[in-house]
């Protein structure tokens, strides 16, 4: 969208009365319009000089505001006095959603890129985490997750072949197919790790050497115990952040 519209739709924002600071109103004001998709991921905010003339504030208002939304992590300062919002993307860990569903929560685009789907013989891994004998098959599914045509994760899921009678059906959500199939988990659970990225992760990720990966495994049942999916996620370290809220 163009700086213009993003000054239109700051200027509509901010209108009004209030007894918050100058400062605040703009930082509220920027937060609505990256909710709104306004001012997308990974895009520059108009410069500091733009948005001072565009809105009729001082320069020492902007940059109080742009520094607060820096702090919190939502802008990025980058090299040649750019300003970007902030491409990390939170994660709950208090919630069981699928990956669609938290990219688009976020006003982000998911996305994903086959890398292969497959039906097999459980690995030992697989066996123990599904609870199931050798001899049962599984369908396996690697897919590289975007937001917003951004490489995000690397999911292999593996789930009994019994619960996914058209592997080829399923699309860019997998709970989007196991719901219409009656399979939808209720409940997970999880655990996470990390460990540095191989070569063909990086790869596949577009990450630069060194960076590492925020690993998460989750178990996942249907009603009346039975495990649907076992997945395993590796997450870029770079973009992602997972959150837990505690509660007395």
């Amino acid at each position: 969208m163009s700086d213009q519209a993003t000054l239109d739709f700051l200027l509509q924002t901010m209108s009004g009365e209030s007894g918050e600071p100058l400062y605040r109103r703009l930082g509220e004001a920027i937060k609505a319009a990256i909710g709104a998709s306004v001012i997308r991921h990974g895009a520059v905010i108009p410069s500091e000089r733009d948005l001072s003339e565009g809105l009729a504030i001082s320069r020492v208002t902007v940059r109080k505001a742009i520094e607060g939304l820096v702090a919190e992590g939502l802008l990025d300062r980058r090299q040649g006095a750019k300003t970007v919002v902030s491409s990390r993307v939170e994660k709950s860990l208090a919630t069981m959603t699928s990956f669609s569903e938290d990219m688009r929560s976020r006003g982000l685009e998911p996305g994903c890129v086959w890398i292969s789907r497959e039906i097999s013989r459980p690995s030992p891994a697989e066996m123990m985490a599904l609870g199931i004998p050798v001899s049962e098959k599984i369908v396996r599914l690697r897919r590289l997750r975007t937001a917003d045509n951004t490489p995000i994760a690397i999911e292999t899921a593996a789930l009994p072949a019994r619960f996914v009678p058209q592997p080829e059906a399923i699309g860019a959500s997998l709970y989007e197919y196991l719901a219409a199939h009656g399979a939808l988990p209720v409940r997970a659970l999880q655990r996470m790790q990390a460990k540095p990225a191989s070569e063909e992760e990086r790869r596949l990720l577009a990450t630069p050497e060194g960076t590492s990966l925020l690993i998460m495994e989750r178990r996942c049942f249907l009603a009346d115990g039975q495990i649907v999916e076992f997945t395993q996620t590796k997450y870029r370290g770079d973009v992602y952040d997972f959150v837990i809220e505690l509660m007395r």
